[in-house]
Formats: structure tokens, C-alpha cells, sequence
């Protein structure tokens, strides 16, 4: 199994090619997937087979009519596209115009003083594939075969600055990754093009993937307020009309948060949905990537086309179902489409505030009147739509029995003078053997002595018995964990999942709904979240799908967006995707909203600057699972 050291058809530098590999496809997450084969109730058996995405795309007659080309939805362009009543060259110098008033300096990780959703931009590349789009669109139309065309063909969009752009280098959110050149696109970029996509440029991502708050962008509603992270680019920039959608990745609540924080539409996929091969990783058999659009149906026609088996670069694309079943890109008829499911809203999926870990008290309790008002009246539309929405306890993780893993403070093993949780006895050896440490010196060897030493602030370790920090003294606990440590782990993971699931089943529950932020979020300048879930990194854990939407807006004057978060069992995407796509056809008034146009405020950070100290996020607020779960325990 090729380590990433091994891998140099992805990038120069640490390299991104099999994320997964030996032990870990097979023991690691990968196994998980008899665990929880999918909900056990089933969706309405009135709903027909979702169509294929051309047929699914609306009639261009009964696409309404918007203010500005950028304000169409994804599945609205590709009517219009198909029917010649725009070109792709037209809409995406309409984005590119955008970006160029209002993005602020590429290459800037901190306040540019505008939105600062791209780090930077493929605009030859961009405009060469918008022109390739409209000689396609022109010869289908003159051969009357416009249903043969790739269903993204001249759509606009944007990559998560940790996922390989040929060409690009990918920096995940730091100068000191400067170099590290993609040779070639990742397996979800290079299906977005096969898709006919055209691929704008990279998205800023919180430095190193490490934060859920995010600092770099500025909110796609006032720059004053933080975008989310770590994926805050790909949440801001659909939204700010940048980009027509984006891709994000998670490793532990890095699409749904910026989803949650700007207001888009974003699916975080169960694991192994969509390869990861090219992403540069944080936690192997967590991670994931997928779309954050306007709307939900453009996020599922996103997802449909860069899902699917992956096995010589990601073999935990083989734990799921081939073929996937169909994702939906239309709303179902009648007025309730959703009769027959029953929505789980768990009393027990404890929020964080400023006073802590409020466990004792019912979610909803701690929301704000703006948030506390938009959550009764999501209930009150879901539940006139047909489907049952009742309280449930669900699975307290703050109970040992509950949880032997993710919340466990046992301790498995002992290596080099550390002690490894259950969590940490799966995902050390993950990133072990995809050579995570020994990738990134190897790079940091070749580069700068800044760069050098940043990425050794960040990926290094000193050891009790360490002089000094290195990145061997980290490849060598990762190396360390014993086998029995870790299939115990694995053992512990694959419980807690079946826990929770129990959990759904003894309450009838098909999936859940929640929401991430309870409250108003703060300012850039260390306002973060006031009301998060504190258990934001649990369905990763699970490796369980969510979808993230707007249901309102708050009473500020810069009427920040309210969202709430379907979730539900792996492999789940196609019942929940369909409940959200059905909420927005009703209420389409969230989704659909725009923005003001940004004015530039005072840039902190110039382009191209260097920090050469680990990312200050507090642990709570880490996107690293063994940080956020070391700060739970």
C-alpha cells in the first residue's frame, strides 16, 4: 500500500495520494460499514426514484427570473446554459468580476480586508474551460443532443485550499506549505471537470484545517463576523456570489459549520461517500469532502457526481453502497411530501456556552430568542409537511456506557511516554501509515527554515524523554500504538455507533435535526461561538452523514443567518438531502436570499505572510479530533 511519501503523481511535498491503506482500510472505518447498514425506517414509499441530474434540471421557462447572473442556482444555470440563453464565458467573468471587487488580496491568511473567500485564482484556466463549455453547448444544440451533455458543463466553482488544483499550489491554510504544487487534480476535482465544471481557484481554509470558527474570510453577511472553518471560503463564496458552489472537507465540523455560519446549503457526507485521494489530510477515516452551495439541490447534484468507489486511491470508497443509491434533485409533490417519517430531535445532544458544557439542559433552552423562534417554526413547517417531529432522549455521551470511545477518558495503551485514548489508538496509526509525519518533514526539509520551522510547530512533538520537538518523536507514537490497542479502538467506535443507533431505533426515529450554532455568532476579533453543540465532532466520529440549511434569519442589523442540521445513519444522504430540498422547495425565501455587497474595511494581514507558531485555537474549538476530544475529556 503506497504511503503518501510514495505518492508523487498528486504533489511535491507531502504528498496526498492514498489517504488509507494496509490496516486501516481494513480494521479502521472502513469496517464500520456492516455496523450501520442505513436507517432502519424507511422513507415514504409514495416518493418515486429521483431522476438522473439533465432530467431533474427545470424547464429554462419555468426558471424564475433573477436580479444578477451570479444569483441563479447551479441546476438553474444548466438550463439556462443548455438553452443558449446565457454562456458559461458570460457567467463566469461575472463571477470573476465579483471576486475582483470584492474578494480583497490572494494569498492572505487573515483579514484582507474583504471577503477574502479565494486564496487564489486559476483565471486563465477558468476562462480556457468557460470557453470549451460554450463549443460544447454550441455543437449539442445544432445536433438537437443537449440531454448528452456532462450535467456541471460550464458551472463555476471553487476547491477547498487543502485539496489538490493541477497546477495550484494547495497550502491548507499556511505559507508554510508554499510549494507543495499539485501534479495532478484530486479524484473529486478531476470528476467536477469530468462533470464539465470550470474550477475558479482554491477557497482560504483555517490554517492547517484547524479551526471551526475561522478568522480569514469575512462572513458572506458583514465581514465583522466569523465565517466558520475550517472550509470558510467554500462557505462564504456561494453565498457573497463568488462562485456558483464549492467544495469543502470535514474532519470535524469543517463543512458544517461554515455552512451554518454563512447560511448555505452543504452536505457533509457519511465516510467513504466521496474519495478523499488528494485532499492533505488531518485525520484519515474521519475526513471528508464534499459541496456547499445556495441551495440543497445544488449541493446533491454536486455530491452525485463526485461520489463513487475510489479503490486504487481511497479504499474506504469500497464500504459503501455500489451502486449509491440515487441522490434526489427535486422536490417531491403534494403537500406532504414528508408524511411517514418521524424527525428525532435528541435531548440529550448537548450545547457548549460560556458557562461550559450544559448537559442537564434541553438543547433548545439554551438558544437565543432569534434562534430559539426560527427552531419552533422549523418544526411547525416540517411537521405541516407531513412528517412527525418529536423530542427524544438519544444517546447521552457524557455516559461511560454510552460512549467506550470518543468521550472515554480510558486510557488503551501507553507509548513513549504518552497515553493513548480509544480514539487516539485509531486514528495515530491511521496517520502513521500514510506516512503523515514523515511526509510533512520530508517536505520541511526541502523548504525555508520559516516554512521549516512552522510546519514543525504544528505536525512536531517533544516527547517526556525529547530534547527538542520532531516530527520522528510523533511518527514514532503514531507507529507505536499496539495492534491489540487499536482493534479494541475500532471495537469501541463500531459500539458507540451501534449505540446510537439503538438510540433511533427504540425511539422510531428515521434521523435527526439540530442545530449547530445556537445562538448569534460573534466577531472576528475572538467572538467565535457564544452557543455551539459541544459534541460537534461526534458524527464524525460515527462517520454519519449531515446537511446543513437556512431556516431565517436573526434581528441584527446585518440579519445573520439562523440554519439547522438534518442527521442521520451512514450512508442516510438520500433521505435527508430529500427532507431539506422538500423544506426549501416550500420556503425557498432562505436559501434564495443575498447578501449586501461588502465595503472594504482595514486589511490586518498583508498577502504572502508567514506565521511560524501553532494555530492559537482554543482545543474546544479544534477541527483535530484528538484535540477537540482531549479538551471534552
Amino acid at each position: 500500500m503506497p504511503r503518501a511519501s510514495d505518492a508523487s503523481s498528486i504533489t511535491r511535498g507531502p504528498n496526498r495520494r492514498t489517504l488509507l491503506g494496509g490496516v486501516a482500510a481494513v480494521t479502521g472505518a472502513a469496517a464500520m460499514a456492516a455496523a450501520t447498514p442505513g436507517p432502519a425506517h424507511a422513507s415514504p414509499t409514495t416518493a418515486p426514484p429521483p431522476p438522473g441530474p439533465v432530467a431533474a434540471f427545470p424547464d429554462v421557462s419555468a426558471v424564475p427570473r433573477r436580479a444578477r447572473l451570479v444569483d441563479y442556482e447551479v441546476v438553474e444555470l444548466a438550463s439556462l446554459l443548455r438553452a443558449g440563453r446565457t454562456t458559461s464565458v458570460a457567467v463566469t467573468k461575472a463571477y470573476l468580476d465579483r471576486i475582483d471587487r470584492f474578494n480583497g488580496p490572494f494569498e492572505t491568511y487573515g483579514d484582507n480586508g474583504l471577503y477574502n473567500a479565494f486564496v487564489r485564482l486559476d483565471r486563465d484556466g477558468a476562462l480556457a474551460a468557460a470557453r470549451s463549455a460554450d463549443a460544447r453547448f454550441a455543437k449539442a444544440r445544432s445536433k438537437k443532443d443537449k440531454d448528452a451533455l456532462p450535467p456541471l458543463l460550464g458551472i463555476p466553482m471553487g476547491i477547498k485550499d487543502s485539496v489538490a488544483v493541477e497546477g495550484l499550489d494547495a497550502k491548507d491554510g499556511s505559507h508554510a506549505f508554499d510549494g507543495n504544487t499539485a501534479l495532478r487534480d484530486a479524484t473529486v476535482v478531476a470528476r467536477l471537470r469530468e462533470a464539465g465544471a470550470v474550477i475558479l481557484g482554491h477557497t482560504v481554509c483555517s490554517a492547517f484545517s484547524g479551526s471551526i470558527t475561522g478568522t480569514f474570510a469575512g462572513n458572506a453577511w458583514d465581514l465583522a463576523y466569523v465565517p466558520g472553518g475550517s472550509s470558510q471560503g467554500s462557505g462564504v463564496a456561494p453565498v457573497a456570489r463568488l462562485a456558483a458552489a464549492c467544495i469543502g472537507e470535514e474532519t470535524g465540523g469543517s463543512i458544517m459549520m461554515p455552512s451554518s455560519a454563512n447560511g448555505a446549503s452543504g452536505i457533509k457526507p457519511s465516510l467513504g461517500t466521496s474519495s478523499v485521494a488528494g485532499l492533505m489530510p488531518l485525520s484519515p477515516g474521519y475526513d471528508v469532502l464534499g459541496p456547499i452551495a445556495r441551495s440543497m439541490r445544488d449541493a446533491s447534484l454536486i455530491l452525485s457526481v463526485i461520489h463513487g468507489p475510489d479503490p486504487a486511491n481511497d479504499p474506504l470508497t469500497l464500504s459503501a453502497p455500489d451502486p449509491f443509491p440515487a441522490l434526489p434533485l427535486t422536490p417531491r409533490k403534494g403537500k406532504r411530501p414528508l408524511a411517514g417519517l418521524t424527525i428525532g430531535i435528541p435531548q440529550t445532544d448537548w450545547m457548549r456556552t460560556s458557562q461550559g458544557i450544559q448537559v442537564g439542559t434541553p438543547p433548545q433552552q439554551t438558544y437565543d430568542a432569534d434562534h430559539r423562534t426560527a427552531f419552533e417554526r422549523l418544526r411547525r413547517q416540517l411537521t405541516a409537511l407531513g412528517a412527525e417531529v418529536r423530542e427524544f432522549e438519544g444517546l447521552d455521551v457524557t455516559k461511560a456506557a454510552n460512549d467506550p470511545y470518543f468521550n472515554s477518558t480510558d486510557v488503551l495503551a501507553t507509548v513513549d511516554g504518552s497515553s493513548v485514548s480509544p480514539s487516539s489508538a485509531v486514528l495515530s496509526p491511521n496517520r502513521y501509515e500514510i506516512g503523515y509525519w514523515q511526509a510533512v518533514g520530508a517536505f520541511a526539509a526541502t523548504r525555508p527554515a520559516d516554512q521549516a520551522a512552522a510546519l514543525l510547530a504544528q505536525y512536531g512533538r517533544k516527547g517526556p524523554n525529547d530534547a527538542a520537538a520532531s516530527f520522528e518523536s510523533a511518527a514514532r507514537l503514531g507507529g507505536g500504538v499496539p495492534a491489540s490497542a487499536r482493534v479494541e479502538g475500532e471495537h469501541r467506535r463500531r459500539t458507540l455507533q451501534a449505540n446510537y443507533q439503538a438510540a433511533l431505533d427504540a425511539a422510531g426515529v428515521d434521523f435527526m435535526l439540530v442545530m449547530s450554532l445556537g445562538a448569534r455568532i460573534g466577531l472576528r476579533q475572538g467572538g467565535g461561538f457564544p452557543v455551539y453543540r459541544a459534541y460537534y465532532q461526534l458524527p464524525n466520529a460515527l462517520a454519519w452523514p449531515m446537511v446543513s440549511f437556512p431556516v431565517g434569519y436573526d434581528s441584527t442589523d446585518a440579519g445573520l443567518p439562523i440554519t439547522a442540521q438534518f442527521w442521520g445513519p451512514r450512508f442516510s444522504e438520500p433521505a435527508i438531502v430529500q427532507a431539506a430540498i422538500d423544506y426549501q422547495d416550500r420556503w425557498p425565501e432562505y436559501h434564495n436570499a443575498a447578501p449586501p455587497d461588502p465595503k472594504p474595511r482595514a486589511a490586518t494581514t498583508r498577502p504572502r505572510t508567514l506565521v511560524v507558531r501553532k494555530d492559537p485555537t482554543p482545543p474546544e474549538l479544534s477541527n483535530d479530533p484528538l484535540v477537540a476530544e482531549e479538551a471534552l475529556r
